[in-house]
């Protein structure tokens, strides 16, 4: 089992979902039911089967064994805001995180890619399809809470400038082991305009001219930090495991969300 891979099943595992089961038919445990056979002395009481036991006349057990099959499904924010980066635009990182997002696929797990409001779940091409309308991040979580079986293990990959209620975020932590890597603005650090500048929007295309002085750098740093402070926290406490993507190295953004090394 790949690291990555083995980083993320742990994770589905040990997500709790309050007031829900967790990945396989037992709450909690990873396990799911493959037999009855009948009862020998060390079985656990618990697992007895009280129906089956009726209709055979003898105890009956609950044989279960270790769900390792995953659903590894992926939200991606392909708007124009993506496309924008100092040495390669985000886009590429997304993109290089989301080939090993699902690079960690083995054996009988599937795959699911939330794209143009549909599902995806061609292996090969989840990864590569590209997104032909407007991204929305609310009806694609939408789609997945109702197509997804419970447990996925769902990762999205956005600037956080289109986000749904609170109440939809915290549903889908619920329903999914739920990842955001949230792209880091290229120019939090260092904004490298200086006196009149022309801006264009990334998403609108509208162009308009401004002064950029020392004192508006300096506030544009704040004001990212600050707004990357705040995206981060709102997903925690809804529930979703956070990470930032990183224009540099998306392989390495994701390995991080998981606590392994890239």
């Amino acid at each position: 089992m790949n690291a990555l891979r083995a980083a993320i099943l742990r994770g589905a595992r040990a997500t709790p979902r309050a007031g829900s089961a967790t990945r396989g038919s037992r709450p909690g445990d990873g396990f799911v039911f493959s037999q009855l056979r009948g009862y020998v002395e060390g079985d656990d009481p618990r697992r007895i089967d009280h129906a089956a036991t009726a209709r055979a006349g003898t105890l009956q057990t609950r044989i279960y064994v270790e769900e390792t099959t995953l659903v590894l499904a992926a939200i991606v924010d392909e708007s124009g805001s993506m496309r924008v980066g100092r040495r390669r635009s985000l886009a590429a990182a997304a993109d290089e995180a989301l080939r090993a997002w699902f690079g960690a696929l083995e054996g009988d797990d599937r795959a699911a890619r939330v794209v143009d409001e549909q599902i995806v779940r061609d292996r090969r091409a989840a990864s590569a399809v590209r997104a032909q309308g407007v991204f929305r991040f609310g009806p694609a979580l939408a789609i997945a809470r109702r197509a997804l079986p419970r447990g996925t293990s769902l990762l999205v990959l956005t600037d956080g400038f289109d986000l749904p209620p609170d109440e939809e975020l915290i549903r889908a932590a619920l329903r999914f082991d739920a990842t955001v890597l949230l792209a880091r603005d290229p120019w939090r650090d260092d904004l490298p305009l200086r006196g009149v500048a022309r801006l264009r929007d990334a998403e609108s295309g509208r162009v308009r001219r401004v002064f950029v002085g020392a004192r508006a750098r300096r506030r544009y740093g704040e004001q990212a930090r600050e707004r990357e402070a705040a995206l981060h926290a709102r997903f925690r406490e809804a529930g979703w495991r956070t990470a930032s993507l990183d224009e540099g190295d998306g392989r390495a953004s994701l390995a991080r969300a998981f606590g392994i090394a890239p």
